[in-house]
């Protein structure tokens, strides 16, 4: 079944070339993305059963474990939901002039190759074919980026692929790196396994190993918009069509966090501690959250400051996977979940304030629970809950790095970690909340009437809303066990 993952999207792609109704072009994608998250729902259960699921066909290179599943679980969620919100944001589009309706065809391409390319990231065992779907991932995003076409996107866009780039090259490095490594060590068929590697990693080279790491931290590090390496994400995230951005900050940057994680697992099993490997990520992340920090508090764009926080959301995840403690490695794996809703989420009800007031700027728009009191009202609770306020789920998951960061005695990290975070909640209530006030402005928002524009992607906001609102006081037991399986992977316990 699982490599119905693989398979279900090439069978959608083929359809959409195909099909010329855009009705149809509709059906496919949201049918598509059902599927698959069925898919994914039954393997996660076999996933928790049995610890992991392979196939020794086709040279055995697709394997799942709770880590891979997890992310997987994320991405086509997240996946789903934008895949309906895309009906009615598209329909927008074209009844606005923005969007020819021969676009939506090459849209929904795009979006499925997109897709694809990060299923095939997270289900593969060896880290070389990893890598070419990560690349792969830049390929196929790059053309969404910079879909309208415009001067903006195409700059955004053309930026994306040549920083990007440069960076998954210098992951090819380290993964070169990790394999001359493991030289004299692995057998032939188990070049790049990363489950080889991970098996024997206390046998493999320790200064080549942590020169890998380096290099494979510094090149997927780029892919997951850490500081310094950053600079391709707010304008990607703010140029690309709305549910594309949520999928990009949403999913993709997980993707490439998930190779970090996987690396750091093998150089600490390598070295006996966390010290080296966990120091460098700490950096990375403090750097992250306060690069983010600075740039929140003076942006203007509202799409660019949501891609801001993924950048400290990136941050706080590299942090909590440094701490490298069952505590933090818990917090940081449920963070991604996490982030990923909320800040969906909150790029989804971006979307719909955009098409209503047609313009990103920050002092432009007013009045916003008036003009949309759904969108309205989930992009405000959105916001509290991305700062991290209780009783939504983020705040959970930063509690638990936060009291990890002071349980290893971090107090230092753990200070600033506390006040960079002050400093982001209250750069985003000074920035964002006066979008919420005051009547809609007479000249630029003249065609501002009340009432959503997208019924089934509003639908998707509630749902979601509900989910970060519920996942802060409740987790699942089935998403509880998936993170714990994670957790010890990550750790070496299992």
């Amino acid at each position: 079944m699982g490599f119905l993952l693989l398979v279900i999207p090439i069978i959608a792609l083929l359809l959409l070339f195909i099909l010329k109704a855009k009705r149809l072009h509709h059906l496919v994608s949201v049918s598509s993305a059902v599927l698959l998250l069925i898919i994914a729902a039954t393997l996660t259960h076999d996933v928790i059963l049995y610890g992991a699921i392979a196939y020794s066909s086709l040279g055995g290179f697709f394997y799942l474990d709770a880590l891979s599943m997890m992310i997987l679980d994320i991405v086509l969620t997240i996946g789903l939901m934008a895949a309906i919100f895309s009906i009615g944001y598209l329909e927008e589009e074209v009844r606005q002039g923005k969007l020819p309706v021969p676009k939506i065809r090459l849209y929904y391409m795009l979006m499925v190759t997109f897709i694809f390319t990060m299923v095939l990231a997270l289900t593969v065992r060896n880290m070389g074919l990893m890598w070419i779907a990560i690349e792969a991932t830049t390929l196929a995003s790059a053309f969404l980026v910079g879909f309208y076409n415009n001067r903006y996107a195409l700059e955004a866009a053309w930026k994306y692929v040549i920083i990007c780039s440069v960076g998954i090259a210098v992951a090819l490095l380290g993964i070169i790196l990790l394999h001359l490594s493991s030289a004299g060590i692995l057998e032939n068929g188990s070049f790049l396994d990363w489950t080889a590697l991970y098996a024997n990693a206390a046998s493999l080279k320790g200064s080549v190993l942590r020169l890998a790491f380096i290099f494979i931290l510094v090149g997927f590090g780029t892919k997951a918009g850490l500081a310094p390496m950053h600079t391709w994400l707010p304008d990607a995230h703010s140029q690309a069509p709305s549910p594309i951005s949520a999928m990009l900050s949403g999913v993709l940057l997980n993707s490439a966090m998930y190779g970090i994680i996987r690396t750091t697992a093998i150089v600490n099993h390598n070295q006996g501690s966390s010290s080296f490997a966990g120091r460098l990520l700490i950096g990375i992340g403090i750097l992250s959250i306060a690069t983010a920090a600075v740039f929140i508090l003076t942006q203007k764009d509202y799409k660019r400051l949501l891609a801001y926080s993924s950048i400290e959301h990136m941050g706080i995840i590299a942090v909590a996977i440094g701490i490298f403690t069952p505590l933090s490695i818990f917090g940081g794996l449920l963070h991604m979940i996490n982030h990923s809703l909320t800040k969906s989420m909150l790029f989804l009800s971006a979307g719909n304030i955009m098409q209503r007031y047609d313009t990103k700027q920050i002092f432009k728009i007013k009045g916003i629970l008036k003009t949309l009191p759904v969108s309205g009202t989930v992009f405000l609770l959105g916001l509290f809950a991305i700062a991290g306020t209780p009783p939504f789920s983020v705040f959970a998951s930063e509690f638990s790095i936060t009291a990890a960061i002071f349980n290893q005695s971090s107090l230092w990290v753990g200070m600033v970690f506390i006040l960079l975070l002050a400093v982001v909640f209250a750069g985003i209530a000074v920035t964002l909340f006066k979008m919420f006030y005051g009547q809609p402005d007479s000249t630029e928002a003249a065609d501002a009437k009340t009432g959503e524009i997208n019924i089934p992607g509003t639908v998707c906001l509630v749902v979601l809303l509900a989910a970060v609102t519920a996942g802060g006081v409740y987790l699942p037991e089935t998403i509880r066990e998936l993170i714990i399986q994670a957790q010890g992977i990550v750790l070496s316990i299992i």
